[in-house]
């Protein structure tokens, strides 16, 4: 009878975002509790679930997850002590297992710690010692580190963006585990790392140019002697010295296959890396694109400020700009601003106040834009997810009309990757004539399948696809596109 332990931590930070994350944007679940949750969502752990449950005789170790409610800024020091340290204990006191599933994102930043991921594995390893194989899944915007890959035993990413495929990641993963557990498969692992921080459409898994190394990826993963492979490229906002793109293959005991495979889609995606950029248009550009449309709904697009790649959320660059140039379409955005939602809350539904939002979180960013503006709504901001049933927490949330705007203003952020923060408060985008969408992809009929048109503004913000603007002082150089005349070497590492 296989017993096999379940942990995660899991969070996505942007370190150009001032405002530190502390243990409070996370949900901390431990042992049935964490059972009880992910069997309810779509996510990694929901798919290694329904692997792990459907399979005779597996017994389920479930320990510890700490679970980002949001992105963020750099994980205080203080706080990723506690995860840490609680998570470490959780393992301490697990029974002998005879695997683990460790989900991970892959993108953590501490103040201190810059590979977090590749710590715990570390000290995890220590614990149980060298023979306990442990499967990790990923982001595909994840750093795989080295000490990440040599602590375990093989790596599992997602195939998708914009993501589809969290439950099949998982479920992936726990077929992998089971047939390791059991004697099945000898591993080896080969990366390739890439000196190329890339955004845009191309990105896209399904149309851009993006598919072809994908596409390898996943014919590795079902031809012969292939067992899991991916190209991953990273969060570039997650500033650290190993911050790149990667490609990787995990193979059965086949180190040659590893390393071609790896090579080749590493390779397929360098070919592309170029087209790999987003045409931006600037506020005042946006402004004139605003007052000129007259029909649909215009989606503007800032990602710039999007809180699931670990923005502040609190930027008003777009309404300031909208306000300035007298537009008056009927707009609708999200902002996190505690302050005005307190206000709100004082006021109660129905009073009109005077208050300013924006500012906030990103000071040096954003300055505070005064409104006044009529209490529609208040809420205590617990939703879930129209995506995957996730559950989140945006806090004391209020929306406020100021004009021809609405906002829906929440005390903390909260990811925006679909429109549920929106639908939890009564608000439906397609009644809109304008809606700022901080997310640079969402699935496309989110938005982009009924929008009229999508503008990718070039706002100021912590997560700007922008990149050379937001000044990368921890990642290898040079790096494209951060730097001129940017060369790729290809070389394989092979771990196991």
């Amino acid at each position: 009878m296989p017993r096999i332990l379940i942990a995660e931590c899991k969070q996505e930070v942007s370190t150009f975002n001032p405002h530190l994350s502390g243990y409070t944007d996370f949900g901390i679940r431990r042992g049935e509790e964490l059972l009880n949750y992910h069997r309810t969502v779509r996510n990694e752990i929901g798919g290694a679930l329904s692997v792990f449950d459907s399979t005779p005789g597996v017994e389920l170790v479930p320990t510890y997850s700490a679970f980002f409610i949001t992105s963020g800024g750099t994980l205080a020091k203080a706080d990723w002590n506690r995860i840490a340290s609680e998570f470490l204990d959780c393992i301490h006191a697990a029974p002998p297992v005879d695997g683990v599933y460790f989900c991970m994102h892959g993108a953590m930043a501490s103040e201190e710690e810059l590979d977090p991921e590749g710590w715990l594995l570390a000290e995890m390893r220590k614990i149980l010692g060298e023979n306990i194989p442990i499967v990790v899944s990923l982001d595909l915007h994840g750093i795989l580190t080295d000490r990440m890959a040599e602590h375990s035993n093989a790596v599992v990413a997602y195939h998708t963006y914009p993501h589809v495929d969290f439950f099949e990641t998982g479920q992936r993963a726990a077929k992998l585990l089971l047939k390791i557990v059991a004697g099945k498969v000898k591993l080896v692992m080969a990366k390739v790392t890439v000196p190329a921080l890339v955004r845009g459409d191309e990105l896209i898994t399904a149309s851009g140019s993006i598919r072809h190394a994908v596409n390898a990826a996943k014919s590795v993963e079902q031809g012969p002697g292939g067992l899991s492979a991916a190209m991953m490229w990273g969060n570039p906002f997650t500033d650290v010295p190993e911050l790149a793109s990667c490609a990787f293959v995990v193979t059965d005991n086949d180190p040659a296959l590893a390393e071609r495979e790896a090579l080749r889609i590493a390779n397929l995606f360098w070919e592309h890396h170029e087209k790999m950029q987003v045409p931006l248009v600037s506020l005042a550009e946006m402004t004139s694109i605003a007052k000129a449309h007259n029909s649909g709904t215009l989606a503007l697009v800032d990602a710039a400020d999007a809180t699931s790649s670990g923005a502040s959320g609190d930027s008003n660059a777009i309404l300031r700009a909208l306000i300035e140039s007298g537009c008056t379409l009927r707009t609708l955005l999200p902002i996190v601003d505690g302050p005005a939602v307190k206000m709100a809350f004082a006021a109660g539904i129905g009073a009109t106040i005077t208050t300013t939002v924006g500012g906030t979180l990103d000071p040096q960013r954003f300055k505070p834009l005064q409104i006044t503006a009529k209490v529609r709504l208040l809420s205590d901001g617990r939703f879930r997810s129209e995506s995957f049933g996730e559950e989140w927490l945006a806090g004391p949330t209020a929306v406020l009309q100021t004009d021809s705007f609405t906002l829906v203003v929440s005390s903390r952020a909260v990811n925006l990757y679909d429109r549920s923060f929106f639908y939890a408060h009564g608000q439906n985008p397609e009644r809109f004539d304008a809606v700022v969408v901080k997310s640079p992809h969402c699935q496309h009929h989110m938005y982009a399948d009924w929008c009229a048109r999508m503008v990718n503004v070039d706002a100021p913000g912590s997560s700007s696809a922008n990149l050379p603007y937001l000044g990368h002082t921890r990642c290898a150089r040079p790096m494209f596109p951060l730097d001129a005349e940017v060369s790729f070497i290809p070389r394989a590492r092979i771990y196991g």
